[in-house]
């Protein structure tokens, strides 16, 4: 895999304050996504399988009369399963109109960064294979990558997904 570094493209918020982060955990490195995209942090619950789908997306949910595709970050960046389930969390995040469940390892907190904390971006990946990295951050001695929603979530676009009502009960998997 080729690692490229470019430099930290993105601005301080204004009036120079902090952006607002939910951290989170995938294969032992740490991740963060924009707090305002972020719906809430649940819990897995059963799933729908759908066919013909990516990989990553491993299956559908109807969470509050919304149809929600949940994509796996652990196959979306090619890691291992993990060795402890009690931790993961679902992060709904806003995709337009839609709404999408991320699967991680753990979520970890909500924190502020910016400013001399922040450092310079390396490019992962091209195509499906981009975590959309838009920052990196020193934040409590560790490297933490803010990723962008909109990369992660692109692979549903394509999706042709059942209403709610439309979902078996029945035919979900824990």
């Amino acid at each position: 895999m080729r690692v490229k570094v470019r430099e930290n493209k993105t601005s301080p918020a204004p009036d120079g304050v902090d952006k607002s982060l939910v951290g989170f955990e995938v294969g032992g490195v740490r991740y963060a996504i924009d707090i305002h995209r972020v719906r809430e942090i649940i819990r897995p619950m059963p799933t729908l399988e759908l066919p013909h789908v990516p990989e990553m997306v491993s299956g559908v949910v109807d969470h509050r009369g919304n149809v929600v595709p949940i994509i796996d970050l652990r196959v979306r960046f090619g890691v291992g399963s993990g060795d402890d389930d009690r931790e993961v969390r679902w992060v709904i995040v806003t995709r337009g109109d839609r709404l999408v469940a991320l699967a991680v390892d753990r979520v970890s907190e909500v924190f502020s960064a910016g400013g001399p904390a922040a450092r310079e971006v390396p490019e992962i990946g091209v195509g499906e294979e981009a975590r959309g990295i838009t920052a990196a951050y020193s934040h409590r001695g560790t490297l933490v990558f803010v990723v962008d929603a909109d990369t992660l979530t692109s692979v549903t676009d394509e999706l042709v997904l059942p209403s709610a009502d439309q979902l078996e009960v029945g035919d979900a998997h824990a």
